[in-house]
């Protein structure tokens, strides 16, 4: 077993989480109908031995955040397909020269299909692909694709504006408090959308800001957080890799949203939701279609409406009726009727009182991926 290949301290839970949203191509350039002829006598036969399939996590596999993610997803590709696989992974491999390496051992230990989900993971991913072009490779949230690299991403930021209109229903001191990672693009993303619906239903209400330059760094995290209270923030978000926002929080009988995964284990009271990813479908198909012969590379952006985002597990402190507008308004969005990035009869404005959206209009996929302001409501600025 991998799980204890690469030793080296958790970093940050690199850009893997964050980067990339922004640089992956659109939802609707899924994978292209397979050539049959390319992959002629790939169907195994009912005595073959399983495929074999590989996971490379960047931090180590805790209860909660990215990492466990992609992790329920390998268990759940288990489920679905049984003996016909065989999965492993290796948890805790850094970015860079430890990553190509453990990339490429597994490739030469046999694995068919490996999935790389790291920012930082792309280049190596590539590398190692050109060296072994039978096997395939599915670069989570990178963006360069190959003939045997797919590439694939979520809309986190639809979840984000859900939980900011469960936010701006919740709040009592109108201030929502934001614990950010580095102030890039998927961020920006994550943090306006979240604004945009805490004001969509209560105007009055605003959103301050830490930017922490890290991604994970738990110490900082609940620092930040407990800055944020201090400056009278009863509700808090997060765009960092672990769960000491929620636990400040909850120390502190506030109210936070949950981030990647459910978290109610270490902040039962005061989880309001979790926007959670879910990746087992999408990996149970990929790995699916080399068993079948039928994969092939491609690129999907995919958000609520093809089930890779999702609000829910709201905590005790939620009313019932604040559970059904959010879950309504995510059925809104799953059926296209909800666009985060979109302007009514007034244009949206950024911080500064500059037009972002202008009235009747909404953001091109391709805008979206290179925002670079805050949206009127955010109190802090870009550094």
């Amino acid at each position: 077993m991998y799980k204890n290949l690469a030793a080296a301290p958790a970093r940050a839970l690199a850009a893997a989480c964050f980067l990339s949203a922004w640089l992956a191509l659109p939802a609707q350039a899924q994978a292209p109908v397979p050539n049959p002829a390319a992959s002629a006598g790939a169907v195994p036969t009912p005595d073959s031995a399983p495929l074999k399939a590989a996971f490379v996590y960047v931090a180590p596999l805790t209860e909660a955040g990215w990492v466990r993610q992609h992790e329920s997803a390998r268990q759940a590709v288990e489920a679905a397909l049984g003996p016909r696989v065989k999965t492993t992974y290796v948890e805790d491999v850094p970015e860079g020269a430890d990553a190509e390496r453990v990339i490429r051992d597994l490739a030469q230990q046999g694995h068919q299909i490996i999935f790389t989900p790291s920012f930082g993971y792309m280049e190596p991913t590539l590398k190692v692909a050109r060296d072994f072009p039978q096997v395939k490779f599915e670069s989570v949230t990178g963006y360069k694709t190959a003939a045997n690299v797919a590439v694939s991403n979520a809309r986190y930021y639809e979840g984000r504006y859900l939980a900011g209109i469960a936010a701006g229903r919740m709040t009592r001191s109108q201030v929502a408090g934001y614990v950010a990672g580095f102030p890039i693009p998927e961020v920006l993303q994550g943090l306006n959308a979240f604004t945009l619906g805490l004001r969509s239903v209560n105007p009055q209400a605003s959103v301050k800001v830490v930017w922490l330059n890290a991604w994970f760094d738990p110490p900082r995290e609940r620092d930040a957080a407990m800055t944020l209270m201090n400056q009278g923030a009863d509700v808090l978000a997060f765009h960092t890799g672990s769960t000491a926002v929620m636990a400040a929080a909850q120390e502190r009988g506030k109210l936070a949203v949950a981030y990647h995964s459910d978290m109610r284990r270490t902040a039962p009271e005061a989880q309001i939701l979790a926007v959670t990813h879910q990746w087992g479908d999408y990996y149970t198909r990929r790995v699916k279609a080399v068993l079948e012969g039928r994969w092939q590379s491609g690129s999907v952006w995919g958000g609520v409406r093809e089930g890779m985002i999702r609000v829910g597990d709201f905590g005790p402190r939620v009313p019932k009726a604040v559970q059904a507008e959010v879950l309504a308004r995510q059925q809104d969005m799953a059926a296209g009727r909800l666009q985060p990035f979109a302007a009514g009869a007034q244009p949206v404005l950024d911080n500064q009182g500059r037009t972002v959206i202008p009235a009747h209009s909404q953001l091109s996929d391709e805008q979206i991926r290179q925002i670079d302001w805050l949206v009127d409501g955010v109190q802090g600025r870009l550094r």
